[in-house]
């Protein structure tokens, strides 16, 4: 972890000229040694930069900017979050992890604090555990289970069998896509938990392949979900007749697997650079700074603090109350994100992506990895509004 007295004394103003006026603090908690350092990481923590060097000046005060890691840890991140906003932090962006965004969450809504998520998946923060000072920017546990799980479901993969991350984002992974196959029809023959941070996918695989499943459904990220895809492939799961659901694929895992292991794999996405022009552009930028092109995750907190920057900038100040009621009624348009709107409960709604892993033979280009197979509208994507049990949406 970083330490607190070196990370508060980087607040400083950015520029001459601010008078008397307090800095803008703005805070980020990035994974930057673990299973997520490739979807997040240093390149979330550049996106940031990004954001700030585009937006920061026009929020009328200088800007302080400050990142740590939490180590995947609940207690580390909730008491950093109460260190940071008790110094005057602002907003606490990203948050690499669902545990640890529950706890961040709790002290967000105690301070009264904004906190801006990107890479947490669990869709638990826009329902029992929301928060009027939360946002959920890119995506969820809802729109991967019922963008990937559908589009399987829909090809005939009708019963699953579930190797799970032991933490929250894992229980509302295979909870949400368990959801979408019960109601298909389909059937859930059984699951195991495997822990974050797990090298040997062996034992568990083994119970996939002996359960006779049609879909094994993967409700792990990052380096486990890399780490299990590789030891799927040695185990011959696809090759023997079952199919594959990665339910929370990135373009990271894609390029650290390689499109002979990947190849067919679906997944669903908020971002992919290579969509359009305006998504190029930008990652042309994020690549120039990194040498990787972007997740959706590190698109996500560039999107997340440009629109929170803009409504600071909008209110003439960071009051959380004014800047969340500013961000709210604002239509969100950027690079990734078109007519998006951030609801009551903290979830903003957009369209989503449903894309394939090329083959190798129809990759033409260095990080060409992903087809596009379908556009899904965001009120199909997103959980509708009423039934996530938001206690703020009831209040309305």
């Amino acid at each position: 972890m970083v330490a607190l007295a070196a990370v508060l004394a980087l607040f400083a103003p950015s520029g001459a000229g601010g008078g008397e006026r307090r800095p803008l603090k703005i805070a980020m908690f990035a994974d930057l040694s673990s299973v997520y350092s490739q979807s997040g990481g240093k390149g979330a923590i550049e996106a940031a930069r990004m954001a700030i060097e585009d937006f920061g000046a026009s929020a009328g005060a200088p800007v302080g900017f400050v990142f740590a890691d939490p180590h995947n840890n609940a207690k580390n991140g909730a008491a950093i979050a109460r260190k940071w906003y008790a110094e005057g932090v602002d907003v606490i962006a990203d948050v690499p992890n669902s545990a640890v965004a529950l706890a961040v969450q709790q002290v967000s809504r105690e301070a009264k604090r904004i906190v801006l998520f990107s890479s947490p998946a669990s869709d638990d923060l826009t329902g029992p555990s929301c928060s009027p000072y939360s946002v959920h920017w890119t995506y969820d546990t809802y729109a991967a289970a019922h963008g990937t799980a559908q589009a399987i479901i829909n090809a005939g993969g009708d019963s699953w069998f579930f190797i799970t991350a032991d933490y929250a984002f894992g229980d509302a992974m295979e909870r949400d896509a368990s959801d979408v196959i019960r109601s298909e029809g389909g059937m859930v023959l059984g699951g195991a938990r495997a822990p974050l941070g797990t090298m040997d996918f062996s034992r568990y695989l083994l119970q996939a392949k002996n359960s006779q499943a049609t879909v094994v459904g993967l409700a792990v990220a990052g380096q486990d979900m890399i780490n299990a895809l590789r030891q799927a492939s040695e185990f011959s799961i696809v090759q023997d007749g079952q199919r594959l659901a990665g339910l929370l694929v990135s373009i990271a895992d894609v390029n650290s697997l390689g499109l002979q292991i990947a190849q067919g794999l679906r997944m669903t996405s908020a971002y992919y650079w290579d969509q359009n022009d305006a998504t190029r552009r930008w990652a042309a930028r994020f690549f120039a700074k990194t040498k990787r092109m972007p997740t959706m995750v590190q698109a996500g907190v560039y999107g997340a603090l440009a629109h929170y920057l803009k409504a600071v900038q909008a209110v003439g100040g960071a009051d959380a109350e004014a800047v969340m009621a500013k961000m709210r009624e604002t239509p969100i348009n950027d690079f990734m994100t078109h007519d998006g709107r951030l609801r009551i409960d903290g979830r903003v709604v957009r369209d989503m992506y449903l894309f394939e892993a090329k083959t190798p033979a129809e990759s033409k280009y260095p990080w060409d990895y992903l087809k596009l197979l379908q556009t899904i509208p965001a009120d199909e994507a997103f959980r509708p509004l009423g039934e996530g049990g938001c206690p703020l949406v009831s209040e309305r």
